[in-house]
């Protein structure tokens, strides 16, 4: 049984608004494959169907306010209403109140803990690591949970050697921003196949998307439209290179943004669940989930921890 949790950093589930919500527009076949030939907007959860199922999650929390990426991201990893025990919403990063619930328990803890194998399949190039290690650059809660819970971070070294990958997937975004002008580079068929290979390696993959967040606070619907094109082709050859029986993929996030471009901030809309997979499998990992708090549960449940 292996497990993906493929993380889109702010993507609510949005209305059917061709001039706000790229979802409604972009072009994204497999998507739609998965849907039934319907979209990824809110009424189109909830939705289960042969391939996939859909549901929406609340990611609010009852707390005031927009939801941010901290505690957001700190309830996903944590299970626990961490905006509610903080008493706001809170982000980008952690704060100590914040990083102090994420270190003392998390889903990578867990695992650890269980003997199960887990890996954070982003690679990072040494300038992050520089950045952590002088304090001028944080943790976000996903990285603080793999590191506090005895996991290491794929470095430089892991993307040459194919055990890791760049945030955007292809690998364009090391050479075209961080001058590694040799770096490997894959097509979006490609890296979705790599996908599916790192995941066989280990029970539980994370993969951290952030651009999609990056995109939405731009408000750049051209560019939101190219990027969510290019997503659903990684998605084709992840699903190609993907036996529906080798496990669970997940798709889900934090927070509202990108399904809305005419704000700049997040939004209060519900987020996507959507869970590929064998159906019984699917039923299980599903059940009684409704917000943010139950994904933790949710996946040690089906890993058997």
């Amino acid at each position: 049984m292996h497990f993906l949790f493929l993380f889109l950093d702010g993507v609510g589930l949005g209305s059917d608004d061709l001039s706000a919500n790229p979802f409604a527009a972009a072009e994204m076949p497999i998507m739609q494959s998965l849907l039934g030939g319907k979209r990824l907007l809110r009424e189109t959860a909830p939705y289960v169907g042969p391939l996939a199922t859909l549901l929406a999650l609340d990611a609010g929390l009852g707390v005031d306010g927009l939801p941010q990426s901290a505690t957001g991201q700190a309830a996903l990893v944590t299970g626990r209403n961490v905006p509610a025990e903080i008493g706001a919403h809170f982000g980008p990063k952690p704060n100590a109140d914040i990083a102090h619930i994420v270190k003392s328990g998390n889903l990578f803890k867990t695992l650890w803990t269980a003997g199960k194998s887990a890996a954070l399949i982003n690679a990072y190039p040494p300038r992050y690591f520089q950045g952590i290690a002088s304090g001028r650059r944080l943790y976000s809660s996903i990285p603080l949970a793999v590191t506090s819970g005895g996991f290491a971070l794929k470095t430089e070294t892991d993307l040459y050697e194919g055990n890791g990958m760049s945030v955007d997937f292809t690998g364009h975004s090391w050479r075209e921003h961080l001058g590694y002008t040799d770096s490997p580079v894959h097509d979006p068929v490609e890296s979705g196949q790599l996908l599916a290979a790192l995941v066989r390696q280990t029970d539980f993959a994370f993969f951290e998307y952030w651009i999609s967040d990056y995109v939405g606070h731009n408000q750049d619907m051209p560019q939101a439209l190219e990027m969510l094109a290019r997503f659903d082709r990684v998605l084709a050859g992840l699903l190609e290179a993907w036996d529906p029986g080798e496990g669970l993929i997940l798709i889900t996030s934090d927070h509202g943004n990108l399904e809305d471009l005419s704000t700049r901030r997040h939004t209060a809309n519900p987020v996507p669940c959507l869970v590929i997979g064998e159906p019984e499998r699917r039923r299980e990992f599903t059940v009684g989930l409704h917000d943010l708090t139950g994904i933790a549960p949710a996946i040690l449940r089906v890993l058997g921890v």
